[in-house]
């Protein structure tokens, strides 16, 4: 009994973690502060978290199925065409709408929240074994800590957002693939690519990972053409678009939502996505992922190598001020590569001290990054 505690008792920890430091974040909007350490919060109540972007533009493709005369139908505040709830991918939207259905909580809303919450204490306790049984970090716990609590992360996890799917179904894909179950690999990549376009960077990434083992065995390994479920899965997509949109390129024709333009097109305060010219942040993400990049290319596990390397040359071309939101998958791959640091005494230490901050950022972004939401009843 006490071997199979030890064993259970960190995801036990993890999970209970995830939990309560969502709760903290929710506290003024729990308790309906109307003043909250010198901010001032108008009608405090949950909506707060439900209206934060890209939430509830999420619910849009899980009520309608991206029909588009359903879509008008929903007549919601901020006026968009049809299409473009293509830019916003299926997998996140069909949970948010199986939840719901089956009854697991009540209504679209807390649905939408209550799928993210239950993904990132899913791709938490998956971290943790994933350091675990790679053996990527002495202390798997505190770095799995440290992984949940950036602080651009503990925003998008506690509020309508895929990118904890996301992130975990990235995480599933690759662990698989370095155990050669190339099956699994696949059907999670698949799943990622269903989730956020940008998962069709783990095909690229098996890709390079294929050829320089090729390279050095001159074996070609059948195998690998299971990740062909990769692609597929974001041809099930376009697929989907055909078959609602009666346009196979829908995504492409969603309106100004690719980013993707210029190396450091980020850098332009006249573009749309970017808006400001306090971008100084954002060179301290590449800083941070580029170090992570050339630190994590002499790991034994190659498709972690190149996965990083090939997100990162995307994310160096995305043209929008939220570079933090955009390169979060690359944030598992920082914490390996520096994790004797982030599990230092010293760092502990400064982590501890900067805590307060994070929190303080969260409710500052929490009541700004909100969409103006009048009439709540579409949304229901």
């Amino acid at each position: 009994m006490d071997k199979l505690y030890k064993k259970i008792s960190p995801y036990i920890l993890v999970a209970l973690l995830t939990g309560l430091s969502t709760i903290i974040l929710w506290l003024p909007f729990l308790l309906r502060q109307s003043s909250w350490f010198g901010l001032k919060i108008e009608n405090s109540n949950f909506l707060y978290i439900y209206k934060n972007y890209d939430g509830p533009l999420y619910i849009v493709p899980a009520k309608t199925l991206y029909q588009p005369d359903q879509i008008n139908l929903m007549n919601i505040d901020i006026k968009f065409p049809a299409k473009y709830f293509a830019a916003h991918f299926p997998l996140y939207p069909l949970l948010i709408r199986i939840t719901q259905e089956i009854g697991v909580v009540g209504g679209y809303l807390k649905s939408m929240v209550f799928v993210n919450l239950l993904a990132t204490i899913l791709v938490g306790l998956f971290f943790y074994y994933f350091l675990k049984h790679l053996r990527l970090s002495g202390n798997p716990f505190l770095l799995t800590v440290i992984f949940l609590m950036l602080p651009r992360f503990l925003i998008v996890r506690s509020i309508g957002s895929p990118e904890s799917l996301f992130i975990l179904a990235i995480l599933l894909s690759l662990y698989f693939f370095e155990k050669e179950k190339f099956l699994l690999a696949g059907i999670f990549g698949g799943l990622a690519t269903m989730t956020k376009s940008p998962g069709i960077i783990l095909f690229l990434a098996y890709g390079l990972t294929a050829m320089e083992q090729y390279w050095k065995t001159k074996k070609f390994n059948w195998r690998w053409l299971l990740l062909g479920l990769i692609p597929l899965g974001l041809l099930g997509v376009f697929g989907l678009y055909l078959i609602q949109y009666k346009d196979f390129f829908a995504y492409f024709h969603s309106g100004d939502n690719i980013h993707l333009v210029a190396p450091f097109s980020v850098f332009n305060f006249q573009k749309t996505w970017v808006g400001t010219a306090w971008l100084e942040d954002i060179i301290f993400y590449f800083f941070l992922y580029l170090i992570t990049a050339f630190s994590i290319r002499k790991i034994k596990y190659r498709s972690l190598f190149y996965f990083s390397l090939v997100f990162l040359i995307a994310t160096i071309f995305v043209q929008h001020r939220d570079i933090a939101r955009y390169s979060l998958p690359l944030w598992p791959f920082a914490c390996i590569a520096f994790e004797k640091f982030f599990t230092s005494r010293r760092f502990l230490i400064i982590f501890a001290v900067l805590l307060i901050a994070i929190y303080f950022y969260g409710w500052n972004f929490l009541l700004f990054n909100i969409m103006p939401i009048g009439e709540w009843k579409p949304f229901l």
